[in-house]
C-alpha cells in the first residue's frame, strides 16, 4: 500500500511555498517571483521549473544544492510543523488499522524528498506503521508513475516475493496520484481532501474514492476487499 503525503495525510497549509522562497534566493541568490503548481508533482519536476521560471539553467548539481536546502530547511522547521498544520482526520488510525489487519506492507509514493517525508509525518507521529526504504520519493522522476514502478521494485527486492499489479494499492488526492497507479495497473484510491473533489477523482480513473480517511472500516475495504 503506497502512500501519499500532503493533502492525504497531513495538510501544512503551503508551507512548502514558503520552503521555495527562502531556499531559492539563498542557493542562486534570485528573489522569486512565479510559483508552480505542487500539486501532485515530484520534488525534481518542481524544483527544475522554479529554477527555468527564474531564469536558471536547472542543472543537476544546482538541483541537489536546492534539495539539500530544503531538506535543511524542513529539518529546521521540524519542532513548529505540528503547530502550523495538522494530521487530517483519520490518517493515524487508518495507518494503524492497516497494520493491525496484517497482510499489507505500507510505504509511500510522494512527490517529496525522503528526508523531507520522514520530516513532515514524523511530526504528526505517523510514520511508524511506513517502511520508508521501500517508497518511490520525488527526486527519482519528474514523471509521477515512476516512482510507483521504483517502490514495487524495491519492494520486490527487499520482500523476497514479486507484488501482482492489482496487489498494488496507491492513495492519494490527485489525478497525479490516480494516474501513477492505473500506468501501472495498480487500484487507484482517492482522497477527496485536497483541491479535487470526488468527481474529480472519480473520472481520473479512481477505483475508490473516500471522502477522507475518517472512516477506517470504509479504508480497510478500499485496501482488504
Amino acid at each position: 500500500m503506497l502512500w501519499d503525503i500532503d493533502q492525504t495525510l497531513i495538510d501544512l497549509r503551503g508551507a512548502g511555498r514558503g520552503w521555495y522562497q527562502r531556499v531559492l534566493e539563498e542557493v542562486t541568490g534570485v528573489a522569486m517571483t512565479e510559483m508552480p503548481d505542487f500539486f501532485g508533482r515530484t520534488e525534481r519536476a518542481i524544483t527544475a521549473e522554479v529554477l527555468t521560471r527564474h531564469g536558471i539553467e536547472p542543472t543537476e548539481e544546482l538541483i541537489r544544492k536546492m534539495w539539500a536546502a530544503l531538506t535543511a530547511v524542513s529539518e529546521l522547521a521540524l519542532p513548529e510543523l505540528a503547530k502550523r498544520g495538522l494530521a487530517l482526520p483519520g490518517a493515524a488510525a487508518a495507518l494503524a488499522g492497516v497494520a493491525a489487519a496484517g497482510g499489507a506492507v505500507q510505504s509511500l509514493v510522494t512527490g517529496n524528498l525522503r528526508e523531507i517525508a520522514w520530516h513532515k509525518l514524523s511530526a504528526f507521529g505517523l510514520h511508524t506503521h511506513l517502511d520508508f526504504e521501500i517508497g518511490g520519493y520525488g527526486d527519482l522522476s519528474a514523471n509521477r508513475p515512476d516512482l510507483v514502478a521504483y517502490a514495487v521494485d524495491r519492494a520486490h527486492a527487499a520482500l523476497g516475493r514479486p507484488f501482482e499489479p492489482a496487489s498494488v494499492i496507491v492513495v492519494g488526492d490527485t489525478p497525479h496520484d490516480i494516474d501513477a497507479a492505473r500506468a501501472h495497473g495498480a487500484v487507484a484510491v482517492g482522497v477527496a481532501t485536497g483541491r479535487f473533489d470526488s468527481e474529480a477523482l472519480r473520472e481520473a480513473g479512481a477505483q475508490v474514492v473516500l471522502r477522507d480517511l475518517s472512516d477506517t472500516k470504509l479504508v480497510l475495504s478500499a485496501v482488504f476487499g
